[in-house]
């Protein structure tokens, strides 16, 4: 009997390596659902929600929040949405049933040195998240949002000393995450420095993963 095939993707890459950009390309070409975990503990933040309070408490002291806390955020947005960011994240996924499951990863490899030049050029209007960039695009007037003319402000944890930090603990969660996903056969590896660049050998590989997919499905 024949069934639908259902595309469900997990995006990997480091702060400032693209995820977002390509998402949204990914979104746009393919019509499909992009839900990212910091965008999502962001606004639960901003709500005030019982997980948005908790997160804040560990934000404000310099920590990383939980993995009790972000699992109990994800799971309940599994439903429509996806994740992991580490290793026990990454596990208690594969616990879920398989219609959660990611049946492909796209794995962005960015070098360090370019995401620390993006990233440290970066502000950010902090009532509405807009984000600019100093270089690639920069407030219409210098220092203030488009919008509201309001201050922008460059993020602690957007400064080179904190992005090397962050980096180092990234590469450490995510060569773990990477090496279970490759144990499942379904990580696809992208490298480069521009999302230019890495972009369209993404859109071939993702047309040809749902050519074949659906072929298979339908057979």
């Amino acid at each position: 009997m024949a069934t639908k095939f259902f595309l469900k993707l997990v995006i990997l890459g480091a702060p400032g390596s693209g995820k977002g950009t390509i998402s949204n390309r990914m979104i746009r070409d393919f019509k499909l659902t992009y839900f990212a975990v910091g965008d999502c503990l962001r606004d639960h933040m901003k709500q005030q929600t019982e997980i948005g309070k908790e997160a804040k408490r560990y934000i404000e002291q310099g920590k990383l929040v939980p993995d009790s806390t972000i699992n109990q955020l994800v799971i309940n947005e599994l439903r429509e949405h996806g994740y992991p960011r580490n290793r026990e994240q990454t596990l208690e996924l594969w616990r879920q049933p398989d219609e959660f499951r990611p049946n492909a990863v796209i794995n962005l490899i960015v070098p360090d040195d370019e995401i620390i030049e993006r990233i440290k050029h970066r502000w950010v209007h902090l009532p509405s998240g807009r984000i600019y960039h100093m270089i690639y695009s920069p407030p219409k007037n210098p220092g203030v949002d488009d919008e509201t003319g309001e201050p922008l402000t460059q993020r602690n944890d957007d400064k080179p000393d904190v992005i090397k930090a962050r980096l180092h603990e990234f590469h450490k969660q995510n060569d773990e995450i990477v090496k279970l996903f490759r144990e499942k056969k379904i990580v696809h590896d992208f490298e480069g420095r521009e999302s230019d660049i890495i972009y369209p050998k993404i859109k071939t590989f993702l047309e040809q993963f749902i050519r074949s997919n659906t072929a298979a499905s339908a057979a």
